[in-house]
């Protein structure tokens, strides 16, 4: 089992259909009151790349995207046509997300995308920045090329320099989905003599 550092078709996969899951316990109990738990940290996203397939040149293209994977075995990149970037638009700032704030040691700091207002707001880790989309603020301040390195394995990144105790560290970025085919088996029905339909493709986002 590995992770193919690969992009699902992007003209396919914008045509999708999907979105964030949670797993919530609901108990309901004799007075009529609720007990909630939220087993998952952070959610998971699902999609169905079936309703992005517009021809058979699409069909055949993801046919050899999922031999290649081995169906369900290795898992890929997706990029999420409505959340793939750290302000909602293509042009990234420094300034987007808040990453970290300096000690005087600490040099490592990792990617993360705010969801909501004050009130409850969700930090969900990016895993898959990017390459070469990563911009980096220190105090307010954009650091050059060479003042940090970005691992897209991971979404780590690395200072050269230490920010000093109190300073904000903030970033931008673009990022892909760490997915994999839900399923060994892709149903394909040739509709006519240059269209095919697969319905459903399920994909299911990983933690590797």
């Amino acid at each position: 089992m590995t992770f193919h550092p690969i992009r699902f078709p992007l003209d396919i996969s914008l045509g999708a259909r999907g979105g964030p899951e949670r797993a919530t316990d609901i108990v309901t109990l004799a007075s009529g009151r609720e007990e909630r738990n939220s087993r998952w940290a952070h959610a998971r996203r699902r999609y169905n790349a079936g309703y992005g397939i517009k021809s058979r040149a699409d069909m055949l293209a993801v046919l050899a995207f999922f031999e290649e994977r081995r169906g369900r075995f290795h898992s890929f990149l997706w990029r999420d046509g409505l959340d793939f970037s750290s302000n909602g638009t293509t042009t990234p700032t420094p300034l987007d997300q808040p990453i970290g704030t300096g000690d005087g040691v600490r040099i490592s700091f990792t990617l993360t995308k705010r969801y909501g207002a004050d009130f409850d707001p969700y930090l969900r880790p990016i895993t898959k920045p990017v390459a070469g989309s990563v911009r980096v603020a220190v105090g307010g301040v954009e650091l050059g090329g060479g003042a940090f390195t970005v691992d897209t394995l991971t979404g780590a990144v690395t200072l050269a320099a230490a920010p000093g105790a109190g300073v904000a560290v903030t970033a931008g970025f673009l990022f892909d989905v760490p997915v994999r085919f839900d399923t060994d088996r892709l149903d394909i029905e040739l509709s006519s003599f240059d269209a095919a339909e697969a319905p459903a493709i399920p994909l299911i986002e990983v933690r590797e």
